[in-house]
């Protein structure tokens, strides 16, 4: 089929418009027509401009060198298939787009809409914003609000991380990225995975908003809501969040946590589980240090001790648990408690001002007023140690001020005082008990029948006694002892209760949930303070020869 002459000149003419006067006339407007010539797209250059009415009747065919700009974007390819009448063009080969010298979209393929400014670039896409690389096969972006849409898995890179996920979007102006759906964000120094993330380019913090594992290379995160800095590695998790490290678990509402110097703060019905020294602290708030291997917790604080048989549950204003090395190859803990510390287990129950427990002699250490209970039985000292073996009490080291108590009925009491006391026991049952120096007993004995025959009191430098089913059953006291026995019937007021007498049951916690109910000692009923001062030392002056 033969063109003529003159359909060849219309097709030139036609091209002459396209590539020379449209541009022009585009450009050639005042007053309302601004606003259209903003919203238009130009074509600036193509090295060929052809029509075909079989491959697309609405087209024009640019191929070579094809340039086009809307307002302040310019957009490159190998060719192109322009829309004049929509205002749109497609795409093919190298395509490039241009925004300032920051943002740069490349993509094998670009259908671009100047009525919605948005573009679509599919094959090999990638978003260049800075030093933010976005990778993917399919992107849309919308250039109203300078987003781009990624849904068939994209990659985004920083300086220093790597964030991808199936679904998600990146906000030029912002700088920042949601990502859903197997979001992983890669760190040299830790990975994190979620389902839910924000991440700005900008900040490098990562805002969480949906379930969360954070793992480093000595602690893991476990959060819903939070916010993680992926430059100096700092966190602030809500919601419940948790925080692993070696074996130890920290729960809260909220939890501050610097991974680079391994300290944490958390608010907020806080649990801490160590399950390397078998031990939980909860309360209030609370002050981690990883490097250390320490815990300071107060506002209703506990420490529940799972190490025994029998678990201990101890409450004081404030506790502060703390491992220390002895050498390289030996570790040990410390927990102390201080201001108004009252402890419940099954065999024992015990009240005082301070208490340490150090896990390198298995032992429980009482100051000022401490008062100890196992069953029926009262001890009273200046200071009371509580060792343990791997199930429960082993022994009990009384020492100044000491005083055991042991009801014999709802008016009598078997009493024991001396300097110092040790208690043996036997699964977790008083067994024996040696006291030693300025001993007083009032001890009832009893007949073959189990009846008590009478009150004797005793005096000696010390004595040992035999303890079964909870009462003292014998008592043993060296040949220079002195002592009185009365019959039930003739025994003398006067001497039915030593000296420093008390009973303090209404001051025992009940069970675990009474050790947060502080019942102290009444002033008058407090240990006297002695002040032992040590021996002088001689000087030189005794051994002059007086004149």
């Amino acid at each position: 089929m033969k063109i003529s002459r003159i359909e060849c000149m219309r097709a030139l003419l036609l091209t002459f418009l396209v590539i020379y006067v449209l541009p022009v006339c585009a450009q050639d407007v005042t007053g309302d027509s601004l606003s259209m010539e903003k919203d238009y797209v130009h074509m600036l250059h193509t090295n060929v401009t052809r029509f075909d009415e079989t491959i697309n009747p609405d087209a024009w065919i640019l191929v070579g060198d094809v340039r086009f700009r809307r307002d302040s974007m310019y957009m490159y390819c190998d060719s192109a298939h322009y829309f004049q009448k929509k205002n749109a063009f497609q795409a093919f080969g190298n395509v490039r787009m241009e925004q300032g010298d920051t943002l740069f979209l490349y993509g094998d393929y670009l259908d671009f809409d100047g009525e919605t400014n948005i573009a679509r670039v599919r094959n090999n896409v990638r978003l260049i914003d800075k030093n933010s690389v976005l990778e993917t096969d399919s992107l849309d972006f919308d250039r109203n609000v300078n987003v781009g849409f990624f849904f068939e898995y994209g990659i985004l890179s920083d300086e220093g991380s790597t964030l991808s996920s199936y679904y998600g979007e990146y906000d030029v102006d912002t700088k920042e990225a949601l990502f859903l759906d197997d979001v992983s964000l890669e760190n040299p120094r830790f990975r994190m995975l979620s389902d839910t993330l924000r991440y700005s380019t900008y900040t490098k913090i990562a805002t969480i908003i949906g379930p969360t594992n954070i793992y480093g290379d000595e602690s893991e995160i476990y959060s819903e809501r939070g916010r993680y800095n992926t430059a100096n590695r700092q966190a602030e998790l809500l919601d419940r969040s948790v925080l692993f490290n070696d074996k130890k678990e920290l729960t809260a509402d909220s939890i501050f946590y610097d991974a680079n110097i391994g300290y944490s703060e958390a608010f907020g019905d806080i649990i801490y589980s160590d399950t390397i020294n078998r031990n939980m602290l909860t309360g209030g708030y609370a002050y981690m240090n990883e490097i250390v291997d320490s815990a300071y917790v107060t506002e209703r604080a506990l420490v529940a001790d799972f190490s025994q048989k029998d678990t201990l549950f101890m409450h004081s204003d404030t506790i502060w648990a703390v491992s220390y090395n002895i050498d390289t190859d030996s570790l040990y803990r410390m927990v102390k408690a201080y201001d108004k510390v009252r402890a419940w287990s099954v065999d024992m129950q015990a009240v005082c001002d301070s208490m340490v427990l150090d896990s390198r002699d298995s032992c429980m250490t009482m100051y000022k007023d401490p008062i100890l209970w196992n069953e029926g039985v009262q001890l009273l000292g200046e200071v009371i140690k509580v060792y343990m073996d791997s199930t429960s009490i082993d022994w009990v080291h009384i020492i100044n001020q000491t005083l055991y108590v042991e009801p014999v009925d709802s008016v009598n009491y078997n009493q024991i005082c001396g300097k110092e006391m040790k208690f043996f026991f036997d699964e977790g049952r008083l067994a024996e008990m040696h006291v030693i120096s300025s001993v007083n007993v009032i001890f009832y004995p009893l007949d073959d029948d189990g009846f008590h025959v009478g009150m004797n009191t005793t005096t000696a430098g010390m004595i040992k006694a035999y303890i079964k089913d909870g009462q003292v059953d014998k008592v043993f006291v060296p040949k220079e002892a002195s002592g009185v026995f009365y019959p039930m019937s003739q025994r003398p007021m006067a001497e039915r209760y030593l000296d420093n007498f008390a009973l303090f049951d209404y001051v025992r916690p009940l069970n675990k949930e009474d050790v947060f109910n502080w019942r102290g000692k009444s002033d008058d009923m407090k240990l006297k303070v002695f002040k032992r001062e040590s021996v002088p030392l001689p000087t030189l002056d005794r051994f002059k020869n007086d004149d």
